[in-house]
């Protein structure tokens, strides 16, 4: 999940990443609405996201799960970012890369659950509307894929990358603050050092719990039952659009690793792309926690059966990493055209408006050849 360094969009590129993105939330909205049209109670709906076994009102089948509601505020989101102009470009394309990424893995597995005989027993309309919207989904995230890779533009460089000077300070005549060799500049946008690292171990942290659970299952469960769980079975099945439990949790594991990577290195892309990554996995680590509290189980924490604990603490590990990411990654980045301290450069003359710092030098009436 990574954008080429040193692009980013342009203004009509962010507009159709953006109109792209409202559809993808109406699409998802229209699917939250239609379950709690059929809900007996609406707060039916937040405790069927939550894993409890509820019924609808009529002989169907509940089309969403959290993820939904998750995925329709990040393409919210990032349709606002990308119609705004932001502080730089490759963090509204952050956004719109961290959708598409998300939606095209999380929605993939619905083209052969949702085609499965075992969901003949369901209305085949309601099926087929799903699955529709699932292929209408995956064709707007490769829309989004298709505008970020045709979409570029050379983005804010405020030095010179052989000699770290600023565009056009070859033609000057003194140079005063010169950057030190290897100095690097903050790129606008880009998360700021203590909230990357924050985030970026959050992150890995957090991955790494939720692979850990998985290989355990796994372990636990043999090979032949836990790829029910991955590829989609009868017995795993809960809602029309959520996707396999153990391709969900495996799909956010590997979320996980670029965003952390990306935030660790501090690229503007990598914001947004924390913070959709961080909310999913405080909201699977945190349905865990609240099922667990509702059924009663952490009151009798102490003497549930050893794996029960080992899941409860992994749920809290990965909702409280989540949390850590998502807060780090939403600070504010790097403000634009501002550079790390110490790496301040100052030229003057013909090409820099004859701006002369105090105590420095004239520069002389003609310049040398070849200057």
């Amino acid at each position: 999940m990574s954008t080429p360094q040193g692009s980013a969009l342009t203004r009509g590129a962010r507009g159709i990443g953006g109109l792209v993105c409202l559809l993808l939330a109406l699409l998802g909205t229209g699917w939250i609405i239609r379950d709690l049209t059929v809900a007996q109670q609406p707060a039916d709906v937040w405790w069927t996201w939550l894993g409890e076994a509820r019924r609808p009102r009529e002989f169907t089948a509940w089309a969403t799960c959290a993820l939904d509601p998750l995925l329709v505020l990040g393409a919210l989101a990032a349709a606002v970012a990308s119609v705004r102009d932001a502080v730089a470009s490759a963090v509204a394309a952050g956004g719109l890369l961290a959708i598409a990424v998300a939606t095209v893995l999380l929605r993939l597995p619905l083209l052969w659950v949702l085609g499965a005989g075992w969901l003949q027993g369901l209305d085949s309309g309601l099926t087929g509307q799903a699955r529709l919207t699932a292929i209408a989904q995956l064709a707007l995230a490769v829309v989004l894929l298709v505008v970020l890779a045709a979409g570029r533009r050379p983005e804010y460089r405020p030095q010179d990358a052989s000699y770290g000077l600023p565009r056009g300070a070859h033609a000057a005549y003194g140079v005063v603050g010169r950057a030190p060799y290897g100095a690097a500049p903050q790129k606008p946008g880009g998360p700021r050092k203590g909230p990357a690292v924050a985030a970026g171990w959050a992150l890995g942290a957090a991955g790494a719990a939720v692979a850990a659970w998985e290989v355990h299952w796994w372990l636990q469960l043999g090979w032949d039952t836990y790829c029910k769980g991955l590829i989609g079975d009868a017995s795993v099945f809960r809602a029309l659009l959520q996707p396999p439990v153990h391709w969900q949790a495996l799909v956010l594991a590997l979320l996980a690793v670029p965003a952390a990577a990306g935030t660790l290195r501090r690229a503007p892309w990598a914001r947004p792309a924390a913070m959709v990554t961080g909310a999913l996995l405080a909201s699977q680590g945190a349905a865990t926690l609240v099922f667990a509290a509702h059924t009663g189980q952490l009151a009798r924490f102490a003497v549930l059966p050893a794996a029960s604990r080992l899941e409860l603490g992994t749920g809290a590990v990965v909702a409280v990493a989540g949390l850590v990411a998502l807060t780090a990654a939403a600070r504010p980045g790097a403000p634009a055209g501002r550079t790390t301290p110490g790496d301040a450069v100052v030229a003057y003359g013909p090409a820099a408006g004859d701006l002369r710092p105090r105590h420095a030098p004239p520069p002389p009436s003609r310049l040398p050849p070849g200057w």
